[in-house]
């Protein structure tokens, strides 16, 4: 399928807007999100609407999302659907229409797959947006793009993935991006109907984890300066390490992937970038014993961070190893060597989808780079108090 020309006259120098309709679906005027509009990252089903995931490859049909559903009953008005990477199979936001580049920043990477989400958000064309987060979709471009993004405890009721275009069931989670967590949890209220009070950090205790040689100096500093804000805050920072789990993650996604996928695969051009080809295929020739194996491993790191936040209340962490790179590039050179780009930035956020713990991606006082915020699965509540607390502390969007 490819995108229907849009019938809005509005520039889009960024390539944020997959589809515009000529007038938004309109909230009920009486819920508690009337006056807020938001956009939907093209892989929720929405009535009336195409849906093509980015990608020049056939997609399967999917049903009308339950969360877009909820948001319009509640009140907002969705104005639009918004690109991603590609399938949501990547981290800087390359598609086979261009790719969105960064707000703020041309010839740079707003980060992905939630690419369009974010850059909505923070050119202000939207109040928050919708996206999906996988291996660091949401909080990797929240980070790139100085907004905020949640992405919920895996399962969570009020964030339903009922009718959305799956790339990994067993990793996928659906959230907002906004451009401060007030606006997030706004939403995040009336999605549950449920109270979030802004929290006190006096006393709690915070697993720093600053893994060595895999951020830019200056990006370490930013973490360092933002852990520093919360010891003045009362906060105890522990020091805690945790492994790198894409040896569990990459078999798991890849290979639910190209089963979402399999009927394009069938076909002798299936219209996918060569990247994203490429990965599909390399999950198609999985074996089942490998995947398996793949799945024994999530649960031996869920063992170990369950056991870690028995310890910790939330964890920190850096959201991004760098500021936001030039789009092309495909490794980037940090303190403990050179490394692929996928690998350098999945590696920090992967362990918090993969084990679908609530984690906040917030903006720090260094422009474009992010931390994530990290809490007990089913905390929602409690993370994102923790983080309302914060919001003055970044850098403002332009």
């Amino acid at each position: 399928m490819t995108v229907p020309s849009d019938p809005s006259p509005t520039p889009d120098p960024q390539r944020v807007w997959a589809y515009r309709p000529a007038s938004p679906l309109l909230g009920n005027p009486d819920g508690p999100l009337a006056g807020l509009t938001f956009s939907v990252k093209d892989l929720f089903g929405v009535p009336g609407w195409p849906l093509a995931a980015s990608t020049r490859a056939p997609v399967p049909e999917v049903a009308e999302s339950v969360l877009v559903r909820r948001l319009l009953d509640l009140g907002a008005s969705a104005v639009g659907k918004t690109h991603l990477h590609e399938v949501a199979l990547g981290i800087t936001g390359m598609n086979g229409f261009g790719g969105t580049e960064h707000p703020f920043m041309p010839g740079h990477a707003p980060g992905g797959s939630s690419s369009g989400a974010a850059a909505s958000v923070a050119l202000g064309q939207v109040n928050f947006a919708l996206g999906t987060d996988t291996g660091g979709s949401i909080r990797v471009p929240a980070a790139w793009c100085g907004v905020v993004g949640y992405k919920p405890t895996k399962g969570h009721p009020a964030w339903s993935t009922d009718g959305v275009l799956p790339l990994s069931p067993t990793c996928d989670h659906a959230g907002p991006l906004a451009r401060d967590v007030g606006a997030v949890v706004r939403v995040h209220e009336a999605l549950t109907g449920t109270a979030v009070p802004a929290r006190d950090w006096a006393g709690v205790r915070v697993g720093l984890w600053l893994p060595q040689g895999w951020v830019t100096n200056e990006v370490q500093a930013a973490v360092e300066a933002f852990a520093s804000e919360l010891e003045a805050r009362g906060a105890i920072l522990p020091s805690v390490n945790l492994p790198e789990m894409l040896d569990a993650y990459t078999p798991i996604v890849l290979s639910e992937a190209a089963q979402v996928h399999r009927e394009a695969l069938r076909l002798p051009e299936p219209g996918f970038l060569p990247f994203t080809l490429a990965s599909l295929r390399q999950g198609e020739a999985l074996s089942a014993e490998e995947v398996t194996a793949a799945h024994a491993r999530r649960e031996v790191y869920r063992a170990e961070v369950d056991a870690l936040l028995e310890t910790c209340d939330v964890l920190l962490a850096p959201a991004v190893p760098t500021p936001p790179p030039l789009l092309g590039t495909d490794e980037v050179d940090l303190p403990g060597g050179r490394v692929p780009l996928r690998r350098a930035m999945l590696r920090l956020t992967v362990p918090f989808s993969l084990l679908g713990l609530p984690s906040v991606a917030l903006p720090t006082g260094m422009p474009f780079v992010g931390v994530q915020l990290v809490g007990p699965r089913g905390e929602d509540g409690w993370v994102l108090g923790l983080a309302q607390s914060l919001d003055a502390l970044g850098e403002p969007l332009p």
